[in-house]
C-alpha cells in the first residue's frame, strides 16, 4: 500500500523559503504569482493491503515525526494500487 504525506506550514506561520522563491520568480520576470508556500512530500510504502491500517499508521507517523504539529499541517493520500 502506497501513501503520500504532504506537509505545509500553517497559515500565519512565516515561510521564508516560499517568499524567497516568490521573489526570485518575480525578479526573473514571471508575473501573476500571488503567493508561494513551500512544503514537503513524503512517499511511504507499507506491507499491508488494508487502506485503514495504512492510514492509521501514517497518522501516527505524522504526529510522531513527519510533521511539526505546532507549525505544520499535513494531508494524507492513499494511492491506488497499480
Amino acid at each position: 500500500m502506497k501513501v503520500q504525506v504532504h506537509t505545509t506550514l500553517k497559515e500565519g506561520v512565516l515561510d521564508p523559503q516560499g517568499k524567497a522563491v516568490e521573489s526570485a520568480l518575480k525578479n526573473l520576470g514571471f508575473s501573476g504569482i500571488k503567493k508561494i508556500r513551500q512544503g514537503k512530500l513524503f512517499d511511504l510504502e507499507f506491507d499491508t493491503k488494508s487502506k485503514e491500517e495504512a492510514e492509521k499508521l501514517t497518522e501516527e507517523i505524522c504526529k510522531v515525526l513527519l510533521a511539526n504539529m505546532v507549525i505544520e499541517d499535513y494531508k494524507i493520500k492513499v494511492l491506488p494500487d497499480n
